[in-house]
């Protein structure tokens, strides 16, 4: 079964801001980032995984009438929280799609203090669903 895990950042008072942080921490982070998805290639689980730009560089985009782009800022200012990137994983169970999202969760931030940011984890549809 395949399973998209978001990975969720905190907006605070605004973007998520990794540029505030120590350039040693950014690497740790960014270690840990390319670490765990070197480990889910080699455990054959991992379909893809991508990092995503910041809210401020996202589009709304609805259809008018006629079919034509309306384009808006988005997302919305007051979510708390923002899509950062996801990862597709292939797993047996749902249970083992969990197990993959809290390694992710624990990636370090400022002095390698483990985020424990949120993941959600959705199974991707196959198919229509059986009667």
């Amino acid at each position: 079964m395949k399973y998209m895990l978001m990975m969720h950042a905190p907006r605070g008072s605004g973007d998520w801001n990794i540029s505030d942080w120590s350039a040693e921490d950014f690497r740790a982070h960014m270690a840990f980032m390319h670490r765990l998805n070197k480990e889910l290639r080699s455990e054959g689980v991992l379909v893809g995984v991508q990092g995503l730009a910041p809210p401020g560089q996202a589009r709304i985009v609805r259809a008018d009438t006629d079919g034509k782009p309306v384009i808006t800022d988005g997302p919305f200012p007051e979510a708390k929280e923002f899509l950062a990137g996801y990862w597709i994983v292939d797993v047996e169970s749902p249970e083992k799609a969990h197990a993959v999202a809290a390694r992710a969760s624990r990636a370090p931030g400022p002095r390698g203090v483990p985020l424990n940011m949120p993941i959600e984890v959705r199974e991707v549809m196959s198919g229509l669903p059986v009667d």
